[in-house]
């Protein structure tokens, strides 16, 4: 049976049952397959997931865009490697002045030139960040005093989740993650994103329980999805694999033009696909973005061109994590 015949036996049902309930099956039958690719089990933590459909945006524009900075503490001689082949040094003034670099002048940068451009942005937050670098966290927090906060973990390299050591041990450090953050900024946010995208079942069932609704660890969908931990329902928010401006630096080797050039078709291309089906129901894309690449004169140089063109587009919405729950009816 091929989907005009579908459209016109449903069409019959509608006289048959009456509009509202035939026109619901029509609705179900025209959304894209794509959209139903998610329910069921969730393949990693096993829990029950099933897709959010949202018709659009405020506004009527179809693709919800989140940059999310991922403001990090990684602690001497560790973190991210510009130059591998110099990481053997002690000390390794090179890797050591790339890292210190993002810290003091990359985050500052990218919290001025959002406000600049009048662009919303989340904030992806270790928690001892803002007391290792007191100094750096108040300056750029005064660039975003509004942005939504997702706990990041404590930090980015020796206190991580402890996954594999039990549902208990999860939900202490989640726990101890978003006081430290509520102590020293004030906020305790409602979001959660796992260090280095490394998290389990337990993490969701944690997260569920220490009250947080959404996280950034879903990294396979255009659409947002509900997982349904034991301990609560927990909003996944679409966090693409190869949006992610850190991985298509270090580990491709891409320049911040070259990633600039990404992002625009990336998300051109889903304001393209609506454009040409407008039923089809909206999507989200949360960016996570680094110091490390976009906080350079010529990274940040990039990025605006970026903002300016997404911001002249009709069909993309520039936002921030909250925003997208609140507008789907999730918070």
């Amino acid at each position: 049976m091929n989907l005009n015949t579908v459209v016109e036996f449903l069409a019959r049902k509608a006289r048959r049952f009456g509009f509202l309930a035939g026109m619901l099956l029509v609705l179900v039958i025209h959304l894209p397959s794509a959209t139903f690719a998610q329910d069921g089990i969730d393949r990693v933590t096993g829990f029950a997931r099933d897709p959010v459909h949202v018709a659009a945006w405020p506004g009527g524009r179809k693709v919800a865009v989140s940059f999310a900075l991922f403001v990090e503490e990684f602690g001497f001689g560790q973190g991210p490697v510009f130059r591998p082949d110099l990481a053997s040094r002690n000390p390794d003034l090179v890797n050591e002045a790339f890292r210190q670099y993002a810290i003091d002048w990359g985050i500052p940068r990218v919290g001025r030139l959002f406000r600049e451009l009048d662009v919303p942005l989340s904030i992806v937050l270790n928690a001892e960040f803002p007391g290792t670098h007191a100094s750096v966290w108040k300056e750029f927090r005064a660039t975003q005093p509004n942005a939504p906060i997702v706990a990041h973990g404590m930090n980015n390299s020796n206190h991580i989740l402890p996954l594999g050591r039990g549902l208990a041990e999860q939900k202490a450090y989640i726990g101890r993650t978003l006081d430290l953050i509520a102590g020293t900024t004030g906020a305790k946010p409602s979001g959660w994103s796992s260090p280095s995208v490394y998290s389990n079942g337990d993490t969701m069932q944690a997260m569920a329980a220490a009250g947080i609704t959404y996280n950034l660890d879903q990294m396979d969908s255009d659409i947002i999805s509900r997982l349904k931990t034991p301990d609560g329902p927990l909003v996944l928010l679409p966090y693409p694999v190869v949006t992610v401006d850190m991985g298509q630096n270090l580990a491709r080797m891409k320049t911040p033009a070259e990633i600039e050039a990404l992002w625009l078709d990336y998300v051109s291309e889903l304001a393209r696909e609506a454009r040409a089906n407008p039923a089809r129901e909206a999507t989200t894309v949360v960016i996570g973005i680094h110091p490390f690449v976009i906080g350079t004169p010529d990274g940040a140089a990039a990025l605006r061109r970026v903002l300016l063109r997404l911001k002249t587009d009709d069909a993309v919405w520039l936002t921030d994590t909250d925003a997208i729950l609140k507008a789907a009816a999730l918070k």
